[in-house]
């Protein structure tokens, strides 16, 4: 039976965390959450727990942003479970390359997956999701995962989708600004972690700095801000037309 779990996630819009929640709600033992978005991971820090990382797909790969943090957890031979969520776009290489993170720290991946949420950037793809169908997954998922780290032996091999050298992530041209109803809380400000948000035009986006995670989007309590314009409307409209398919779920387990 498992004692503690590690939860280490880095999740701008909230359907990271949302995926990663299911997930530990399903999972014995307590748990101890490290939360690289809102305190980014200064120094090494050794897990010996069992660990569960969940991060986002950004443009195929692991969000840049949080690579600086996820390197500093060091395993010691511990087990651990790779998640990355996506927008019903594809995953590409990005649960490769976390598996290939953890592996570099120390970790064994006993498990590893590719789950869909709502695309952040245009909503209107996958809306809704994760839905019932996926948390139903993912609790699926999380059921053989306790029977991986009942069973670990430390000599587990993984093999997941993706291709090595990694594909190079393209820039995004479209970034969110505020409205009308900003008040000047400041809440997108100590949020967004590339300081594209200056304290004094809190309307305003700094587009050379902003990499588009949509973070103070989610925590806006206003709903003050927003991707907009005909560039955005034009780009939407393209992008929902190719991913308007339904993707699924996909689960890999280490032999």
């Amino acid at each position: 039976m498992l004692s503690n779990v590690n939860l280490v996630y880095f999740s701008p819009s909230g359907t990271s965390k949302s995926v990663l929640t299911t997930l530990a709600d399903n999972l014995p033992g307590e748990k101890k959450e490290y939360d690289l978005l809102r305190q980014p991971q200064k120094q090494e820090i050794v897990l010996a727990a069992p660990a569960v990382f969940a991060v986002p797909v950004f443009a195929g790969r692991v969000p840049a942003v949080c690579m600086d943090s996820l390197t500093k957890f060091k395993g010691q031979n511990t087990p651990a479970i790779a998640v990355v969520v996506y927008g019903n776009r594809e995953y590409d290489d990005a649960l490769l390359e976390l598996t290939d993170i953890l592996k570099v720290n120390g970790f064994v991946v006993v498990a590893a997956a590719a789950f869909v949420a709502q695309h952040s950037i245009f909503p209107i793809v996958a809306n809704g999701r994760p839905d019932q169908k996926d948390r139903d997954a993912i609790v699926s998922f999380t059921k053989k995962c306790t029977k991986a780290f009942a069973a670990f032996s430390g000599n587990e091999t993984i093999k997941v989708k993706g291709n090595s050298p990694y594909c190079k992530p393209g820039a995004v041209p479209l970034h969110p600004s505020g409205d009308s109803k900003c008040n000047a809380c400041g809440i997108c400000v100590e949020v967004c972690p590339v300081g594209a948000i200056a304290k004094e035009t809190p309307q305003k986006t700094d587009k050379d700095r902003c990499i588009s995670c949509t973070a103070c989007i989610a925590v806006c309590p206003q709903k003050a801000r927003t991707f907009n314009g005909p560039v955005y409307a034009v780009a939407g409209k393209a992008f929902a037309g190719k991913n308007a398919a339904r993707k699924e779920p996909d689960v890999f387990f280490a032999e």
